[in-house]
């Protein structure tokens, strides 16, 4: 028996194959449009293991995975961590480090956490700073859905199908509280820039009631919720140009110190690293979810 041997040509193709990547965005169709913020399709092959930070950005994502598996830790406290090829990754107030070897293939789909809540039909406090496997909240429609956008044709069906199922669910669930959409759409209109006292005031609700219905609802405590903002609005400043500390102070933080402090806290490096990275990222990398969003840099590849 002759042992079998890899031509120059049949090594290239398995490099290139294992290097591979994909990435198609889409935006929801009409049926699903009031409740998605937007579609992933993605094929990523990694011969090493690669190591993404993701920065915490207000939107919920549920990853519909069909290849190998993906680790998702806590960047300020890596010990806790998650494996799954699909998830469910809730609002959260910190980073996390996505680490994956092999070939990840998938959908993820970004969702409001007022349109998260009704789709799922559960507290959004139960989803925060967790990452879910689909099938916890979702039962045996979870493993169907993979099932059949594993066997769509080309990623349009897919985008086509999740609409439907997504639309579907989201007019069947519970309603948010008008006082609660408000709340979060003035957050989000100024940044996170606005007292919780003030928030509560115009809600004609107490800031006692606000905060417990708005966790209930989106998931985060208002004031969480308006800190991930401000950071968000700093990142956006920032990668659009601006000095890190003309974009800390126009997003609302006392000093340059003061940010420095609240982002090591909240994304576990330094603004200036974290700059560096992305100032250094590859062209073309996938690095954001959404448009005027910065919400990621790749550490490892």
């Amino acid at each position: 028996m002759h042992e079998k041997k890899h031509t120059p040509m049949a090594s290239s193709t398995a490099t290139a194959a294992a290097e591979s990547r994909e990435l198609i965005t889409r935006k929801p169709g009409p049926a699903a449009r009031e409740h998605v913020l937007g579609y992933r399709g993605f094929r990523f092959g990694a011969r090493q293991p690669r190591c993404r930070l993701l920065v915490p950005d207000g939107v919920v994502k549920v990853m519909l995975g069909f290849g190998e598996s993906v680790r998702i830790a806590d960047a300020v406290d890596p010990r806790q961590s998650v494996t799954g090829t699909s998830m469910i990754n809730g609002l959260r107030a910190t980073a996390t480090l996505g680490e994956h070897t092999g070939q990840l293939s998938g959908v993820t789909v970004m969702l409001t956490p007022i349109a998260a809540f009704r789709f799922f039909g559960v507290p959004m406090a139960e989803l925060a700073e967790r990452n879910l496997d689909p099938a916890d909240l979702l039962g045996r429609e979870a493993g169907r859905l993979l099932c059949r956008l594993a066997e769509c044709r080309d990623w349009a069906s897919r985008f086509a199908l999740l609409d439907g199922v997504f639309a579907a669910r989201a007019q069947a669930g519970p309603e948010c509280a008008t006082e609660v959409v408000w709340a979060w759409r003035r957050l989000g209109r100024t940044h996170g820039r606005i007292r919780v006292a003030d928030l509560a005031t115009e809600t004609g609700w107490s800031r006692r009631r606000l905060e417990r219905r708005f966790r209930e609802q989106v998931g985060l405590p208002p004031k969480q919720f308006a800190q991930v903002l401000r950071l968000q609005e700093a990142l956006r400043l920032q990668d659009g140009g601006l000095p890190w500390a003309e974009a800390a102070a126009l997003a609302g933080y006392y000093d340059q110190a003061h940010f420095t402090r609240a982002f090591r806290d909240r994304v576990g490096c330094t603004p200036g690293r974290f700059g560096t990275r992305r100032a250094s990222s590859k062209p073309g990398d996938p690095l954001d979810f959404l448009p005027d969003q910065v919400t990621s840099v790749l550490l490892a590849e």
